[in-house]
């Protein structure tokens, strides 16, 4: 976008000033980021990325409406909810979002400064910091009315429905692929009832349904730039009505491997175990008082779940002809569905470990 639109686009925002500069964001994957400089006041424009979030009106809902409970309980706390959450400018005629004659969808935040993010934490100590923002974000938010919020990505955890799908994928066999799978496919098959655990027991009122971000990578954790402490969690597009175990679960998926989601070399994949402590340590303090005892006792099913879940849309997705996820050579998706199996392997052969130190946690 030249500055033109940029200042056209600013212009329906009540802003602190006009625009005197501004800088693309090129770290996010989904929408279109800009940083306004207003003299000394600074926002993030954002365009939403309408193909991926078929009902924007849907998303800016649920995030006003978290974003407003969580400053409420910071302010309650006797917090400054400036650095602490994403606070949204309103437009210029009261709206949070402004859709352009192009019917391209806009909102701006608040810029926070003196904060960053980081792709992949350096340290078991920024990753516990990970966790104590994702804890926190969960205990601020345990008494929201979960079901009230849009589901934004429909069936986005039904691992029933992602089950079928892949049943699907596998008798249909669109790709020619299926003969040279056995040995995955009987692996998922072999965990239909573990992966279905979590939506039947929300379904039996034995798990209740909480408000998740569903995308709980580091990166989406602000943390201080002078002292490494968490400030706040970020990029709420996906937060959707559904299980805390979840939010646990991917956040270690994604922290606590030793290696990246899509690592050839199996011998070089395994749960790492200084972090998967460093996490639980700064997430379960959090929401001991904020979640139920069956909630907290789960939560490494958590871990479980959502990394065989993922494993199988790779696997799925692989079937298909690579539809859905982006590849970067012809086998990726099985490279990626082969690493995240291993993964669950090493899981596995830890979960009695696991389950004993979130429950020495909740005694404490």
């Amino acid at each position: 976008m030249d500055r033109n639109e940029i200042m056209q686009v600013a212009a329906h925002f009540r802003l602190a000033g006009e625009v005197e500069s501004y800088v693309e964001l090129t770290a996010g994957l989904i929408n279109n980021s800009y940083r306004l400089s207003c003299g000394a006041k600074e926002y993030v424009l954002q365009q939403i990325n309408t193909y991926v979030f078929k009902q924007p009106e849907q998303v800016m809902s649920n995030v006003q409406r978290v974003t407003e409970h969580l400053r409420c309980k910071l302010t309650e706390a006797g917090e400054d909810p400036a650095r602490r959450s994403l606070h949204l400018i309103e437009t210029t005629d009261g709206g949070n979002m402004y859709r352009d004659e192009q019917g391209r969808c806009w909102r701006v935040y608040d810029f926070i400064t003196d904060a960053l993010t980081r792709d992949r934490v350096e340290t078991a100590e920024q990753f516990r910091q990970v966790g104590a923002a994702f804890g926190e974000f969960q205990r601020m938010l345990f008494d929201f009315p979960a079901a009230e919020l849009y589901e934004t990505i429909p069936h986005f955890h039904d691992t029933r429905k992602r089950f079928e799908t892949f049943r699907q994928a596998v008798a249909t066999d669109r790709a020619g692929r299926v003969k040279d799978l056995a040995p995955e496919i009987s692996f998922f098959l072999n965990r239909e009832e573990m992966m279905s655990s979590i939506v039947v027991a929300i379904e039996r009122g034995e798990l209740p349904l909480r408000v998740t971000h569903n995308d709980t990578k580091t990166n989406n954790v602000m943390l201080d730039a002078q002292t490494g402490m968490a400030l706040c969690v970020i990029d709420l597009d996906t937060v959707m009505p559904g299980s805390a175990l979840y939010d646990y679960g991917d956040a270690l998926r994604f922290g606590a491997s030793s290696a990246a989601e899509d690592e050839p070399d199996l011998s070089k994949i395994w749960l790492d175990m200084d972090y998967f402590r460093a996490f639980t340590d700064g997430f379960v303090p959090q929401v001991r008082q904020a979640l139920t005892d069956a909630e907290l006792k789960l939560l490494p099913l958590g871990l479980k779940v959502i990394t065989c879940e993922l494993a199988m849309r790779f696997l799925t997705d692989y079937i298909d002809g690579d539809l859905y996820f982006k590849i970067r050579y012809p086998n990726h998706n099985l490279v990626r569905a082969r690493a995240q199996m291993r993964l669950l392997e090493d899981i596995e052969a830890w979960y009695d470990e696991l389950c004993a130190y979130t429950a020495r946690l909740m005694e404490k």
